[in-house]
């Protein structure tokens, strides 16, 4: 029996590694969902042959209960809400690793008071990456969500109040460990690393949360490793391990793609200041050319090629089946279609490419920004939908902007760019966008649902 549960955790591990390959691609992004599901089952099926359960009938209604809310929740949230949930994702799995924590170190108490080493490590180690995972997904939820501030919330001595935190979190768990049999110690050390969670995400602005979101998800595979270690569970150590290297991995793809390292983006605040403040006063000195929806579409159904750059205005608007509308009608003009997605549009890694997905649009239309860039100069129109940061021309050359350096999509290359905006207010990172003002780029002005129907509208008659 010990031989086939192992060989159970290790055909699990190779689905899981096999089901990470799949997510690579939006076209085998399902399968590998699935394959990597059926690790999970086989891994819990094993699991719950091989330890003594006190109850399964209670484990059953936890089954039951949390595949009725999973289930609700897949169904009924929104793709737009798609980062939240997500985070609480997130979240629910960093508490569920620091709880396993709590329970194991109440459980070895009442045996004896002698805790052995390697269980007091891991548990204090549990605890800390558990909680500081679940309180941070939650106020990362709650800035996605808009219930609290998108923008850096600082406060006088805020470093040094997080230092203190860590130092007492360190403390605790180095008396833990001389000292296990402290129930008041523990209790402290929990509180300590909820507090922390929350004091590491509340100074990180709205611009950053596609990072956030990753380096949470990345946690939060670290504290299921933790808790293998706890329970002493070699399939959770793995599987754990894969979500953490993972997550950290296209974290630095994500800060790779601002330009930017990790450190900068946890402490710098960033996307407020003086210096953003003052580019958003300058912008009244400039001004744009605006368009209706006929002009827009009479620009793009006698184009040769156009490249859609989607945004989170796109998202906000849930335009995303609309765009794939105009594509089919600019395709039945004979218009080469194309999209360029950045890797930090939207509010987290991929959350355009599954918003297009959802629309059905056609995944070899989906580029890259490194694959799309070298189009632009050959394209006719670039269509911004709602993207802002990730077009703006003084990432190249202004070294006073807080976006200077990162690589963006070039669509003030195309010979001409129609831009769809509520209004001409910045984005993220609050600073001006130059591209609204050049010659060659025109504003159409309004919801992003509402004028890429109009423009669906006008290219049929046309």
């Amino acid at each position: 029996m010990i031989t086939f549960i192992q060989l159970c955790y290790i055909i699990a591990a190779s689905l899981f590694i096999i089901g990470l390959a799949y997510l690579s691609s939006p076209a085998t992004a399902r399968k590998g969902n699935l394959i990597a599901s059926i690790g999970m089952l086989i891994a819990i099926i094993a699991t719950l042959i091989d330890r003594q359960v006190l109850n399964y009938d209670m484990i059953l209604v936890g089954i039951i209960i949390g595949s009725i809310i999973g289930a609700f929740s897949a169904r009924m949230v929104k793709m737009t809400a798609m980062p939240q949930m997500v985070g609480l994702f997130n979240g629910f799995g960093g508490v569920a690793s620091a709880l396993v924590a709590v329970g194991e170190f109440w459980r070895l108490m009442g045996i004896s008071e002698a805790m052995p080493l390697n269980s007091s490590f891991t548990i204090v180690l549990s605890v800390l990456i558990g909680g500081v995972t679940f309180t941070g997904s939650l106020i990362a939820f709650g800035k996605l969500q808009g219930i609290v501030s998108g923008s850096p919330i600082t406060f006088p001595g805020q470093q040094p109040v997080n230092g203190a935190l860590l130092v007492i979190f360190l403390l605790g768990g180095l008396y833990l460990l001389v000292s296990p049999a402290s129930p008041l110690v523990f209790l402290i050390i929990t509180l300590v690393s909820l507090v922390l969670g929350v004091l590491f995400v509340i100074p990180i602005g709205g611009a950053d949360m596609p990072v956030v979101i990753s380096l949470l998800n990345s946690f939060s595979g670290l504290a299921a490793s933790a808790a293998g270690f706890v329970v002493n569970n070699n399939v959770l150590i793995v599987s754990g391990a894969l979500v953490g290297a993972s997550g950290l991995i296209l974290t630095q793809i994500m800060c790779k793609a601002m330009n930017r390292s990790l450190a900068n983006v946890l402490f710098s605040a960033f996307g407020v200041g003086d210096m953003a403040a003052g580019a958003i006063e300058g912008a009244g000195d400039k001004t744009v050319r605006s368009i209706d929806a006929e002009e827009g579409a009479m620009m793009m159904a006698y184009a040769r090629s156009v490249i859609v750059v989607p945004g989170y205005g796109m998202a906000a608007a849930q335009a995303q089946h609309s765009v794939r509308d105009l594509a089919t009608q600019l395709e039945n003009h004979g218009v080469d279609v194309k999209y360029a997605i950045h890797p930090v549009a939207g509010r987290m890694p991929g959350h355009m490419n599954v918003l297009l997905a959802e629309a059905d649009v056609p995944y070899t239309q989906l580029y890259d920004m490194d694959d799309i860039n070298p189009e632009f100069e050959r394209a006719d129109v670039a269509l911004v939908i709602g993207a802002n940061d990730v077009v703006n021309p003084a990432a190249r050359h202004d070294k006073g902007s807080p976006i200077y350096g990162m690589p963006i999509l070039d669509a003030d290359k195309a010979h001409n760019v129609i831009v769809i905006k509520r209004s001409l207010n910045p984005g993220f990172a609050g600073i001006d966008n130059e591209l609204f003002y050049e010659g060659k780029t025109v504003m159409l002005f309004g919801s992003a649902r509402e004028k890429v129907s109009e423009l669906v509208g006008e290219v049929k008659q046309l």
